[in-house]
């Protein structure tokens, strides 16, 4: 679908072409047939087209309420406790290969959690120097 769009009311005056201060709007003569061309990565959708035209022929509302498009689809990392979606696999793979270590897909909340395991981990084991210290 086309962002920007004319009613049966054009006549191809150009009026919209000559007045679009981002030159988003041309237009092609071949043969016995004109075309109005829109460039929409040109468009500044500052409504002059709309507002210069005599026969109230552009429909502006089309370049106001754009509907998404999708680009990419990717598959998610989910949180291993809550399931809470993360980021996606490639981006993980990608930071893992940067930290040179494997990442844990944990939320933030969970991941609040793992200092405290090592903690725990640190105080239950004696290390050798505490062993020699109450010998």
């Amino acid at each position: 679908m086309s962002f920007f769009q004319v009613n049966e009311n054009c006549n191809g005056c150009l009026a919209c072409v000559q007045n679009c201060p981002a030159s988003a709007l041309d237009y092609k003569d071949q043969g016995n047939r004109r075309k109005i061309l829109h460039n929409m990565s040109l468009c500044a959708r500052c409504g002059n087209c709309w507002r210069v035209c005599p026969q109230k022929a552009v429909q502006f509302h089309h370049l106001l309420s754009g509907q998404w498009q999708e680009v990419a689809t990717m598959e998610l990392m989910r949180c291993v406790v809550c399931g809470e979606a993360l980021y996606t696999t490639d981006f993980g793979d990608k930071l893992a290969v940067r930290l040179e270590r494997s990442i844990d897909p944990l939320c933030p909340a969970h991941r609040k959690s793992q200092p405290l395991k090592v903690w725990g981990k640190i105080f239950a084991t004696p290390s050798p120097q505490d062993k020699e210290v109450t010998q």
